[in-house]
Order: structure tokens, then sequence, then C-alpha cells
């Protein structure tokens, strides 16, 4: 494939309310269709009152728009960078709409998810076919850029962000830490249908074997679901009560799921976690998220250029196989919400 055929790189992300009075309308985007009851979303808005109604997901992927922005520049190819969003403004539609009139015929997506599951790589999927639709004839056809949790980069950057925040601690309570890498929770019958534990696993082995081979788990946060549906578990605070309850003293939390220090890694972790673990007398420091770290931006760059170069090989490390540039139409497929019981 040549450079040509492709003429700009469409940067997709979740997205985040960026006043209060847009907290209440996001979520509402975000729970559409889901039946989640009300009280509930009034119970998550509090989350992001605690930070003025400002999410700081937008600014994030503004930061990692513009480096990105430069390494193209810099090192090419030197492709424009659009940016929508799933929930909200920019929103994917009105981005669409934006590049088929200044003739955009042919784009690659980044996704801000590095791993396989149906919300973090099918749904946004979805999401650029409704808002190609939507801008009608003469609208682009848009690639996404394959999960990339075994990229060398994205591991590389983890590993620089995990060492930082390990250096807190003296070399002795150091060797001791427990490394519990964490990522958002989704229902078990999503995850039985998908690699996103696998990958996972795979992505916290990496990067832990890098940090002096430090013990280390992978735990779970932010659930959202009905107690009656099983979701992925350990819940990172109820191990942080048993990990006390088993004489471990430090322990570093590790977001490995997430690309940015948005919401539910500030309240769930550096609030919720951070005050468990202080509870239980354990001493807790939060490994920084990949974020515009240059090492990260560069695999951002590498991603699209392998994409552009005909024949080139997917970089990954590990046990498992790079993901394919095109996903397989059965993969990763829509969750069967469970039958409501008759009343």
């Amino acid at each position: 494939m040549s450079a040509g055929e492709y003429d700009a790189v469409l940067v997709v992300s979740f997205g985040g309310p960026e006043r209060a009075e847009d907290v209440v309308p996001f979520l509402e985007n975000v729970v559409r269709g889901r039946g989640v009851p009300r009280e509930r979303l009034l119970k998550v808005t509090e989350h992001y009152y605690e930070f003025g109604g400002r999410s700081p997901i937008n600014d994030q992927n503004r930061s990692l728009i513009a480096a990105l922005r430069e390494e193209l520049d810099a090192r090419g190819p030197r492709l424009p960078i659009y940016f929508g969003n799933r929930n909200w403004h920019p929103l994917l539609a009105d981005t669409l709409k934006a590049m088929t009139r200044d003739g955009v015929e042919r784009a690659l997506a980044f996704v801000t998810s590095a791993f396989s599951s149906y919300s973090g790589c099918r749904q946004y999927r979805e999401n650029i076919d409704e808002a190609i639709k939507a801008a009608g004839d003469g609208a682009p056809r848009v690639d996404k850029i394959r999960p990339f949790f075994n990229h060398p980069g994205f591991i590389r950057s983890m590993v620089g962000r995990v060492r930082a925040v390990l250096s807190q601690f003296d070399a002795s309570d150091r060797a001791g830490a427990r490394l519990l890498f964490t990522a958002h929770s989704i229902p078990s019958s999503m995850a039985h249908t998908c690699d996103y534990v696998a990958q996972l696993r795979e992505a916290s082995r990496l990067v832990s074997e890098q940090v002096h081979g430090s013990r280390w788990e992978l735990v779970f946060q932010s659930r959202s679901g009905p107690p009656t549906q099983p979701w992925l578990e350990p819940d990172i605070c109820d191990r942080i009560d048993t990990l006390a309850a088993e004489g471990v003293t430090h322990v570093c939390a590790v977001p490995i799921g997430f690309l940015s220090d948005h919401i539910e890694v500030a309240h769930d972790l550096d609030s919720e976690a951070a005050a468990r673990a202080v509870a239980a007398g354990i001493t807790f420091v939060r490994a920084g998220t990949v974020g515009a770290c240059p090492v990260f931006v560069s695999a951002v760059r590498d991603l699209i250029q392998e994409r552009v170069e005909r024949g080139s090989e997917r970089a990954c490390l590990g046990t498992l196989p790079a993901r394919p540039h095109e996903c397989p139409a059965d993969c990763c497929p829509r969750p069967q919400r469970p039958r409501q019981a008759a009343r």
C-alpha cells in the first residue's frame, strides 16, 4: 500500500464533558439504549463534579494529537489529523462531515484503546461506519489501526511510567512492592467472546518482566453493571483489602488498560483506591498512563507507517501474535443482553 492511498489520520476517542453543565448530557450519550437506572447515572455525575465537571480526556487527546502532528511532520507520512469522539464534542459525525467537505477520500483511524473487546474495538468501528453514513455522499473510507497491546513502543512507555513511580519507594520496599495492573471491568459475557483478558495479561507480563520481574497481578475497576450481572473481577479496592491481610505493605497501581489519566483513572484510582489503601495501612502509588509520552507517540506513528507500507512487519512483543490489520467479521461481537425476568 502506498502512502498516497491515505490522505488523513482520524484520532477517535471516548470523549468527555468540558464544563459542569455538559456532564449529564454526556453521560446520557454514554448510556443511551443500555437501560442504566437514572439514579446510577446521577451518582456517576458526582465523579465529574469532583473535578469541576471537566474531564481531562479531551485535553490529553489534544496533547497527543499535537505531539503526533510534530512526529508525522518530522518522520512522515505527512498527513493531516482529525479528531472525533464517540460520546461528546467533537463528535465523530461532525468530524466525518468536515472530512467530507475537505475532500478526504481515505483515512486511517487511530482509536485510543489498545485492547480488543466489543466496547474497545468493534463498537468504535460501528461508530465510524455510522458517522460515514451520516456524512452522506463523498464521505471517506476509514480503516482502523489494529489493537496494539503488545506493540514495543506501548510496552516501553508503560515500563517507563512504572519505573518512574516505583522510584518513590526505598530499594527494600520497591523489591517487595506488588504491581496491580488495572483495566476497565467489562461484563463476563463480553469478555468470553474476545481476547481482552488474554491481551491484558500479556501486556502486564511484558511490562512486569522489564521492571525487574516484580510481583504482579491483573485487577479491574470502574464496574458499572447491575449486581446480578457478572463482571470481571477482582476489583482493585477489594484486592487491596486482601493484600493487606496477606501482609503486603506497598502497592503500585498500573492503569495499563487506559491511555490517558481521565476521570475513571483519577477518581477510581487516585481517590477511591488510594483511600482504601490508606485505610488498610498500605503505601500506595499510581503509575501514569502513556498519554503523550514521546516513546508512545513514536509508536503511534509507527502503527500508521506500518499500515501505509505494503508488506511491512506488524511489530509486537511476547507470545501473542500481533492483531491483523483488518478485524475478522466475527471478532468481538456485540454482547447479548440478559433477558429480563417476567413480572
